[in-house]
C-alpha cells in the first residue's frame, strides 16, 4: 500500500486538548459575567433601613471603623483632596492627568480593579505621576448587596489587579454607590466594617455646601463633566494645597509595594481576564457570523427553491423540447455484507415500470450471503459478480466494466426504488450536456426519533439544497443512492476515483470540471436506510465530512478556472466552505451564547432570540416538506433536533477537520443493515413491518406510492437482456483502468 493510501487511526488527543480548554474557557467565561455582574451580580444600592452609628455620624469623610465605634476625620482648613472615581478610562484619564499637571496638583484616584487589568499603562502613569491610588472595589459593584464572597473577591481582586499592574497595594477604599458620609447606611455599614477589619480606610466625600477653603475632599468622576468640576476647583484662590487623600492628613502613604509572587498573580490576572473578554469578544462576532450564516442559509434555500419550483412548472418560450429517454439502463449495485437489504433493493429495480435495464450486483468481497441472495432471483436482467473486497469505488469501476448499455445508475444496496423513479431520473439525460442527474433520496427508517431527525435533515438540507444547486449550477454530489450517468462521461475522467472517501462527491466535481452539467431530478424518488444509532450516525457523518473536505481540496483549483468547472467551483465550493464548513465550526457558538445567556444573563432576550431562529428554520423545513410531497407531523421533532443531533453534527465537521488538518487518511465504516430502506412505505400502505415488502414479486405497474400514475415508456429496439457485448462495442473496453474483469467471478 502506498504512503499515500496508508491507513491511520483518527486522532483522538485533539479531544483530550479540548476537555483540557473547556475548564479553561468556561472559566474565562464566567469570570467576564462576573465582571459585568451577570453572574452574582451586585449593580444597585439597597435601601437604607438604619442610619450610620453617632460616632461615625459627624460629617467626616474619612472613617475608620473598629467594633462598634468609629474615628473619623477631615482635611484641614485650606486644602483640597481631589478624588476622581471609576477608570483608569482611555479617554478621560490622560486628560485629567494633565490638567493635574498644568496646576502642579496632586489627587487620588479610586480604581476599578478590572479597569487596571485591562489598562495597566495607565495605573502606572498615574504612579509615577505621584497620584494616589485607591480602591474602587473590581467591578464597581454594591458590597452591601453583594454576597459574602463576591464581597471578598472585589476586594482582594482589585488588591491583586492592582499589583500586576503597578506593583503596589493599596489601603485606600471606596465604596461604590456612595459619596458622603451619612451614605454609608444600611447594608454599606456593615460592608465598610467588614472592609475596615481587613485594614482599609474608607474615604467618602464631603457635601457640597462646604466651603473649599475649610479643607474639603471632593469626588468627581472620568467624565466630561468631572474635568469641568475638577478645573473650578484648581482655580479657587482660596485653597493653597491640592493633594492626596493621605498627604493632606499627614499620613503614611497607604500604598506598599508587592511581593514577587504577588505580582506574579497580578500579571496572571491581568491575562485571565484578558483572555475572558476577547472570548467574550470572539463568541459574541461568532455569533453574529453564525446567526447571519444561519438565517442567510435558509433564505437561499427557500427563494433558490421557489425559483426551481417556478422553472419546472412554468414554460418558457423557445425552449427545445426533449425527447423521451427510452434508451436501455445498467444498473450498478455495489454491496459489500448487504445480505439485509439486497434482495428489496434489486427486486425494487426490477419492478421498475422502466423496460430495459441490466443489473448488475457486484458482490465486493462479502462474508455473509450477500451474493448467494442476489443469485437466488432468477431473472435473466441481473448479473452477479463476485470479487476481492477493493471498496465501493473499485466495486463500481468492476460494474462499468460489465455495463452493456450507455447509460448508468448506480445505486447503494440498501435502497429501494419507486417503481417510476428510474424512468424519471433517466429523463434529463435527454439534453446533450448533461452528464449525471441526482435523484431524490428518502429516509426509509423513519418511525424512531433518530430517524425522523434524519428524515428532516435530508428534506431540509439535502434535497432543498439540491434545488439550489440545480438554480446556481453548481450541484456538489450524486448521491450513492440515486444518481444516473452517462457512461461516456465516466469513462472521459477514468471512472470512480478512490483518491476520497467521498466517491460520489469527487465524482461528481470530477464531471463539473470535464465540463458536464449535473442536475437535480426531484420526481425520481428512492428509500435509503440510515443509521439507527448515535454510533452508527458519527460514522456515516464522519466519512461524509471528510471525504467533502478530501474532494474540496483535491478540486480546489476549479475556483480559477473557466467555464463550468469555474462556476461550479466558485459557487459550489465556496457554499461549501461557508455553509457546511465554516457555519458548523462557529455554530456552536450560538448554543454557548444562548446556555449563558439564559442561565446569567437576559433569559428573555436570549429565549426570544432562539425562539425567532427557530420559528425560521421550521418555516423552512414546513416549505421543503411541502414540496417534497411530506407530511408536516415530523416537524413536532425539529425543536428536539436542536439539542443533541445539531451538536452531533458540529462535532463530526470538528473531528473531520482536525483530521484533515493532521493528513490522516481514514479507512471505510460500514453501517450495520438491518433492511429497513422500505419500511415508511409499508406503514403507508397499512402493512406490519416485517411484512414481505410489496416489492417482491412482479413488476408493479399503475400509480407510485404518492399516488400519481405512472409513465409507461414505448418500447424501442435495443440488445436483448441476454446479449454479451464484444469487443469494441464501447469505448475504452479493454484499456481504460476502471477495474480487472480477470479478477472477477460473473453469475447471470
Amino acid at each position: 500500500m502506498s504512503p499515500r493510501h496508508a491507513l491511520r487511526r483518527p486522532p483522538r488527543r485533539h479531544w483530550l486538548l479540548l476537555l483540557l480548554l473547556l475548564p479553561v474557557v468556561s472559566a474565562s467565561l464566567l469570570f467576564e459575567g462576573w465582571t459585568t455582574h451577570e453572574v452574582d451580580g451586585a449593580r444597585t444600592k439597597r435601601a437604607c433601613t438604619t442610619s450610620i452609628p453617632a460616632a461615625a455620624d459627624t460629617g467626616a469623610p474619612v472613617l475608620r471603623v473598629t467594633g462598634n465605634s468609629a474615628e473619623t476625620t477631615r482635611m484641614p482648613a485650606r486644602t483640597a483632596a481631589l478624588t476622581f472615581d471609576g477608570g483608569p478610562d482611555p479617554v478621560w484619564t490622560p486628560r485629567i492627568l494633565k490638567l493635574l499637571r498644568e496646576h502642579h496638583a496632586h489627587a487620588t484616584f479610586f480604581l476599578y480593579g478590572n479597569e487596571a487589568a485591562r489598562h495597566p499603562e495607565l495605573v502606572r502613569k498615574i504612579r509615577d505621576a505621584g497620584h494616589e491610588i485607591g480602591s474602587y472595589t473590581y467591578t464597581g459593584g454594591s458590597l452591601g448587596s453583594a454576597s459574602a464572597p463576591r464581597t471578598r473577591l472585589e476586594l482582594s481582586l482589585t488588591q491583586t489587579a492592582l499589583a500586576g499592574a503597578a506593583n503596589l497595594n493599596t489601603g485606600l477604599l471606596r465604596l461604590p454607590h456612595t459619596t458622603t458620609a451619612d451614605t454609608l447606611c444600611g447594608a454599606e455599614w456593615e460592608a465598610a466594617r467588614t472592609a475596615t477589619d481587613e485594614g482599609y480606610v474608607v474615604v467618602a466625600a464631603d457635601k457640597k455646601s462646604r466651603r473649599p477653603s475649610e479643607g474639603v475632599i471632593r469626588q468627581y468622576s472620568h467624565t466630561d463633566l468631572g474635568l469641568r468640576e475638577a478645573g473650578g476647583l484648581l482655580r479657587n484662590r482660596n485653597v493653597d494645597r491640592f493633594t492626596t487623600v493621605s498627604e493632606g492628613l499627614a499620613w503614611n502613604p497607604p500604598a506598599v509595594p508587592v511581593s514577587w509572587g504577588e505580582r506574579v498573580q497580578g500579571e496572571g490576572l491581568i491575562w485571565m481576564q484578558a483572555l475572558g473578554h476577547a472570548f467574550a469578544r470572539l463568541m459574541a462576532w461568532g455569533l453574529g457570523i453564525a446567526g447571519a450564516l444561519g438565517i442567510l442559509r435558509l433564505v437561499l434555500l427557500a427563494f433558490l427553491a421557489r425559483v426551481h419550483v417556478r422553472r419546472l412548472s412554468r414554460y418558457r418560450p423557445g425552449a427545445p423540447w426533449l425527447r423521451q429517454v427510452t434508451d436501455p439502463v445498467t444498473v450498478l449495485v455495489p454491496a459489500h455484507n448487504e445480505e439485509a437489504g439486497i434482495e428489496a433493493t434489486v427486486r425494487s429495480l426490477l419492478a421498475s415500470t422502466f423496460p430495459y435495464l441490466q443489473v448488475v450486483v457486484i458482490d465486493d468481497g462479502s462474508s455473509d450471503r450477500t451474493a448467494e441472495i442476489a443469485q437466488s432471483i432468477e431473472d435473466p436482467r441481473v448479473t452477479v459478480v463476485r470479487q476481492h473486497n477493493t471498496g465501493k469505488p473499485g466495486a463500481l469501476n468492476t460494474g462499468l466494466r460489465h455495463a452493456r448499455y450507455d447509460l448508468v445508475v448506480m445505486v447503494d444496496a440498501d435502497t429501494v426504488f419507486e417503481p417510476d423513479a428510474l424512468f424519471r431520473l433517466v429523463q434529463p439525460l435527454a439534453h446533450p450536456a448533461v452528464g449525471a442527474v441526482s435523484g431524490n433520496t428518502k429516509v426509509g427508517n423513519r418511525r424512531r426519533l433518530l430517524g425522523r431527525w434524519q428524515h428532516l435533515e435530508y428534506v431540509l438540507g439535502f434535497n432543498l439544497d439540491r434545488r439550489m444547486f440545480e438554480v446556481l449550477e453548481c450541484m456538489p454530489t450524486v448521491p450513492g443512492a440515486i444518481g444516473a450517468f452517462r457512461r461516456d462521461a465516466l469513462l472521459g475522467i477514468g471512472g470512480v476515483s478512490d483518491d476520497t472517501l467521498a466517491e460520489d462527491t469527487d465524482l461528481t466535481m470530477s464531471l463539473w470540471r470535464a465540463g458536464w452539467r449535473v442536475v437535480y431530478e426531484e420526481t425520481a424518488v428512492a428509500w435509503t436506510e440510515v443509521p439507527s444509532s448515535l454510533g452508527q450516525l458519527w460514522q456515516q457523518r464522519y466519512r461524509w465530512c471528510y471525504g467533502t473536505l478530501q474532494s474540496m481540496w483535491k478540486h480546489r483549483h476549479a475556483v480559477v478556472e473557466m467555464g463550468s468547472s469555474g462556476r461550479f467551483g466558485r459557487r459550489g465550493l465556496t457554499y461549501l466552505a461557508l455553509f457546511q464548513v465554516a457555519l458548523p465550526l462557529v455554530a456552536p457558538v450560538v448554543d454557548v451564547f444562548a446556555l449563558y445567556g439564559v442561565c446569567f444573563g437576559d433569559s428573555g432576550q436570549a429565549v426570544a432570540v432562539w425562539l425567532g431562529f427557530l420559528a425560521v428554520q421550521l418555516a423552512t423545513a414546513g416549505y421543503a416538506l411541502r414540496l417534497d410531497g411530506e407530511r408536516l407531523r415530523d416537524l413536532w421533532s425539529l425543536p428536539l433536533q436542536l439539542f443533541v443531533y445539531r451538536q452531533l453534527l458540529y462535532l463530526v465537521v470538528i473531528q473531520s477537520v482536525v483530521t484533515a488538518l493532521l493528513g490522516t487518511r481514514l479507512g471505510w465504516h460500514r453501517m450495520r443493515r438491518a433492511g429497513t430502506a422500505g419500511q415508511h412505505q409499508m406503514l403507508e400502505s397499512g402493512e406490519e413491518p416485517g411484512a414481505p415488502q410489496p416489492l417482491v414479486g412482479e413488476p408493479l405497474r399503475g400509480t407510485s406510492s404518492s399516488g400519481a400514475p405512472l409513465p409507461q415508456a414505448e418500447p424501442r429496439h435495443h440488445p436483448g437482456p441476454g446479449h454479451h457485448p464484444g469487443p469494441g462495442h464501447y469505448p475504452g473496453q479493454g484499456h481504460h483502468p476502471v477495474g480487472d474483469p480477470s479478477r472477477a467471478e460473473v453469475f447471470r
